[in-house]
């Protein structure tokens, strides 16, 4: 039985950045030192590093554990039915991406979600708790 700690995740990280200093590049970097398989998205981007880029979440037909957002309100808005479609195991709002109108959305469809920090989650080894 393998550890829950160490459990290789499917991980999309919503508003990937290819700028190093952003915190969803840092996630991105973070989350594949700890072996998860990482699919960026943003809208215009191709690359971030050696990862391809998905331009929209419509386009992702694999499962996925979690969705990391990395985007305000006004843009996550605008994908919450795609959001809901992607059927995630869990959504992380990140610091500023917090959204009413998605969380009761979450909420009706069962779709479990929390407010944290992804890159404080995998430092202190509690994103797959």
């Amino acid at each position: 039985m393998s550890d829950s700690k160490t459990k290789k995740q499917t991980v999309v990280v919503l508003g990937a950045s290819v700028k190093p200093q952003r915190y969803s590049y840092k996630a991105i970097k973070l989350l594949l030192q700890n072996n998860h398989t990482v699919i960026p998205v943003h809208p215009k981007l191709t690359h971030i590093d050696e990862l391809v880029v998905v331009t929209d979440l419509t386009d992702i037909d694999v499962p996925v554990d979690t969705l990391t957002l990395y985007v305000g309100s006004e843009r996550s808005h605008p994908m919450i039915d795609d959001i809901i479609s992607l059927n995630p195991g869990r959504v992380i709002f990140n610091p500023g991406t917090e959204s009413k109108p998605l969380e009761e959305k979450l909420s009706s469809e069962g779709i479990p979600y929390i407010f944290d920090c992804t890159l404080v989650m995998l430092q202190s080894n509690q994103f797959n708790n």
